[in-house]
């Protein structure tokens, strides 16, 4: 009970640090959102589905489960931050669940998460996405896309406590942007060569877009095979996986943390 207040507690101080300081989850928002627009209207008519279907409705899913991948950054960048300046250690110096200050960042950048996908889910549905499944399935796809950030917000924490050096928010840039274009969230993996297409089907980024597009009665842009078959079931799994690697990993880096 004392890790869940005192991660409560710490939430609501990261929150009101973003609220003095909103400037990164804003231009990260707009970024996402420039993205979107860019795929949908300068080449999105250049790109014809497996199956057929309307590419806004197969583009904007891909762009929720993306948007989850791109708060790993953030959060490693804050997380950094906080440990360079010393305010980690003052956490461990203090009566405060080890616990607790890792469970405050992970709330906080799920509401954060959550503020980005309303607005995400706003500009699809000004610009021709729609939701044609029914809105039990609608809260699952959210929820999944919630449990695969849940997920990277583990790596992120993980890769923050571990790396402090100023190269290593472009070390995470390395790893995020090939694992997000080499995914199913632009095109599907049918219309990819044989090994890029094998290397984005197992992607835990093409599980959750394919699931959510499922859920939310979009086209897959798959006309079959185990992992499109499989799709909601791996959305699970995948997050699952990542959780109960780095979760530890993070528990353990926290607790030898040295200045």
């Amino acid at each position: 009970m004392s890790a869940l207040r005192d991660g409560s507690l710490l939430t609501g101080r990261e929150l009101r640090h973003w609220a003095r300081q909103p400037a990164t989850p804003i231009f990260g928002t707009l970024f996402q959102i420039m993205l979107l627009l860019m795929f949908a209207f300068l080449f999105g008519g250049a790109i014809d589905l497996p199956g057929g279907g309307d590419y806004t409705s197969f583009l904007l899913p891909g762009m929720l489960a993306l948007t989850m991948l791109f708060g790993l950054e953030g959060t490693m960048t804050a997380i950094g931050a906080d440990t360079k300046k010393g305010i980690t250690d003052r956490f461990r110096s203090m009566p405060i669940s080890s616990a607790g200050v890792v469970l405050g960042r992970a709330g906080a950048d799920l509401a954060v998460s959550v503020l980005n996908l309303v607005v995400l889910l706003i500009g699809g549905l000004l610009i021709g996405w729609r939701v044609t499944g029914g809105p039990g399935g609608a809260l699952l796809a959210v929820l999944l896309l919630l449990w695969l950030r849940f997920a990277f917000l583990w790596v992120g924490i993980f890769l923050g406590l571990t790396f402090r050096s100023e190269g290593a928010s472009m070390a995470v840039q390395i790893l995020v942007w090939p694992l997000g274009f080499l995914s199913n969230a632009f095109v599907s993996p049918e219309t990819m060569p044989g090994w890029i297409a094998a290397v984005s089907n197992v992607n835990p980024i093409s599980a959750t877009a394919t699931a959510v597009r499922e859920l939310f009665g979009n086209p897959t842009g798959a006309t079959g095979g185990f992992f499109a078959d499989n799709a909601l079931a791996l959305a699970v799994a995948w997050p699952l996986l990542l959780t109960l690697v780095f979760l530890p990993l993070s528990a353990r880096a926290y607790r030898r943390l040295r200045s």
